[in-house]
């Protein structure tokens, strides 16, 4: 996998401070990893958003610090934005050691086409999103693939444990969990209503005073 370049410096602003960075194009970073101390940096915030939409959370980050001979090599945890405007708030970045193996997050894209779905009743319900997967730097997949193909009835499912991988590639999910399933849809049954046919008024009090004095006088 190729290492997306990114440049930062080391970052002074800290606090409610940070947000005159973001107001001046400015992202600040948190850059931490297993045996190091954690730097607090900037990043220009549009070099940042290039470097999301390559490297997503799996891309190997070939992070250049400033006054730092050696690039240090990095993946994107975590990100926020603001919720109003969608303005990138921050980004946490974990250094990575190439000679170790690593824990991460890895999207799972369904491939293929589910003979289930050719009935109107059945519907693709995907369950989990990621998996969790251990494996050297080096080798972390971009996606992983889960093929739809075998699934030809309703009630049937690709668990964690049907999912094959390259050597070196470790799922950690439990073997047993639904990755996704066909499902029926649910259909509400429209039950009929019946009007009950309007009745003859009933002859009222007044009326029939009425027709008592009448038949008197009469």
């Amino acid at each position: 996998m190729d290492k997306i370049e990114l440049k930062a410096t080391n970052r002074d602003t800290l606090g409610k401070k940070v947000r005159h960075l973001r107001r001046d194009g400015v992202t600040p970073i948190h850059l931490f990893g297993h045996g190091i101390q954690s730097l607090a940096l900037q990043c220009d915030t549009s070099d940042l958003e290039e470097v999301l939409t390559h490297a997503g959370h799996t891309g190997l980050i070939n992070l250049k610090i400033d006054h730092e001979k050696k690039a240090r090599t990095a993946v994107i945890r975590d990100y926020g934005r603001d919720w109003r405007n969608k303005q990138l708030v921050h980004v946490d970045l974990y250094q990575v050691m190439m000679g170790e193996k690593m824990k991460l997050d890895v999207p799972a894209v369904v491939v293929g086409e589910a003979p289930a779905l050719r009935a109107k009743e059945n519907m693709l319900a995907q369950v989990l999103d990621t998996l969790h997967v251990e494996c050297m730097p080096g080798k972390i997949p971009d996606t992983i693939e889960v093929d739809v193909s075998s699934l030809s009835e309703a009630g049937q499912a690709i668990r964690v444990k049907d999912i094959s991988l390259d050597e070196g590639i470790t799922i950690l999910n439990e073997p047993e969990l639904v990755i996704v399933k066909i499902s029926r849809r649910h259909v509400e049954k429209m039950e009929e209503v019946v009007v009950p046919e309007a009745e003859e008024p009933a002859e009222g009090p007044g009326e029939a005073e009425t027709n008592t004095e009448k038949s008197a006088g009469g």
